[in-house]
């Protein structure tokens, strides 16, 4: 067993959601590397350390730097907001540290483009935590769809909706509302929800080649947390676009953080000739599939079965399940991050990087800033995919 001594950035939520992957890697994936907790660091040193002793860090930094020089770390894990993303990845690049990266992988294309010729020119094995993709449904729906099953794709729909910033007297900045903050976050829903959408699916359907977009700030002005100043709001409340996909099927997606009642809806339905998928977050553990026709005396009919299926996605044969429990029984959006942390450590041990690293995480970025930028235009643009 080797040691990945692990350098974490920041303690927020997805500083708990990668630590809860680390400490619990080795409990249920046979891999030949132990992460170790060896330090963390935040701004605020009290917090830091209240972190660090609650997820077992041995130490604690307030100083970025130190920690990509450290020559007790091997991983530098990204989990700040994401105007820190290029400087620290950049850095720890140089150092010959391995980097996983929070999404969005930067604050626009340029930054982007500069993380993965960094990482690349460095040698260094690099991820972005797109943690849907390990969601045991979606990679069954990559699998089914692989398979042919799906047949010649016609449309693809995502919807990714919140609430959480309805209320018009929401503060903008600071380290718990930094989302709201432009200069901090770069875009609002579209780099936070939809980000996670567009990686979805291009992952599922293919590259994305040419969209429109609109996109809404319902309030224009907030207070900010740090300055306690009211100022313009510059991030997107909401987002439409229409997209074309170089397979020739249809787009829609939309993702907002003003549908009441919606706290993490993130769904999406792709269409073919031969069958269809739909996947609902709120009912993680199932894949809705539709097969047109079935297999019936050694050729394909219309069947008087046919019509959809409600796959609970828990038995051993389905993708991860068989690293937990038996069947029928679930498992939560915190084996998300260790599915997708299991398959970064194998990549390393096998030689075949784990997707998606910077360079396939750049796709995205190009597509999140051509929405911005049709957004603000009001054309069709391509994507460059």
């Amino acid at each position: 067993m080797k040691d990945l001594r692990v350098g974490m950035m920041g303690y927020g939520f997805m500083g708990r959601a990668h630590s809860n992957a680390y400490k619990r890697l080795t409990d249920f994936f046979p891999v030949q590397h132990k992460p170790i907790l060896k330090a963390v660091c935040g701004r605020n040193a009290d917090k830091a350390r209240q972190f660090a002793s609650n997820w077992g860090y041995e130490r604690v930094e307030t100083d970025w730097r130190k920690l990509v020089d450290a020559p007790d770390i091997d991983l530098i894990d990204i989990g700040t907001p994401n105007d820190t993303h290029h400087e620290i990845a950049l850095a720890a690049a140089r150092n010959g540290k391995m980097v996983c990266c929070e999404k969005p992988l930067a604050m626009n294309v340029r930054e982007a483009e500069e993380m993965a010729r960094a990482v690349e020119d460095a040698g260094v094995p690099n991820m972005v935590w797109f943690n849907y993709r390990r969601v045991p449904s979606i990679a069954l729906a990559k699998q089914v769809i692989d398979e042919g099953r799906i047949g010649r794709p016609f449309h693809y729909r995502a919807t990714y909706l919140q609430d959480w910033t309805i209320a018009a007297d929401v503060p903008q900045g600071g380290a718990g509302l930094w989302r709201l903050d432009v200069d901090v976050a770069g875009s609002g829903v579209t780099g936070d929800l939809l980000a996670h959408s567009i990686d979805t699916a291009m992952w599922l359907n293919g590259p994305i080649t040419r969209l429109v977009a609109k996109t809404e700030t319902f309030v224009k002005e907030r207070i900010h947390a740090v300055t306690g100043k009211v100022q313009p709001v510059g991030i997107d409340d909401a987002c439409m676009f229409l997209a074309e996909f170089e397979n020739g099927s249809m787009g829609t997606f939309e993702s907002t953080r003003y549908a009441r009642g919606r706290k993490n809806y993130n769904t999406f339905e792709l269409n073919g000739a031969d069958g269809s998928v739909f996947f609902d977050l709120e009912e993680p553990e199932y894949l809705q599939f539709f097969e047109y026709k079935q297999q019936q005396s050694g050729k394909k009919v219309e069947g008087h079965l046919t019509g959809w299926r409600k796959i609970h996605v828990t038995n051993s044969e389905h993708p991860y399940m068989n690293r937990y429990w038996v069947p029928g029984t679930c498992i939560g959006y915190e084996h998300t991050f260790l599915n997708a942390l299991a398959d970064f450590v194998m990549g390393i041990e096998a030689g075949k990087p784990a997707q998606p690293d910077f360079r396939e995480a750049l796709k995205t970025q190009r597509v999140c800033d051509a929405v911005l930028e049709s957004a603000r235009t009001n054309q069709w643009i391509r994507t460059g995919l």
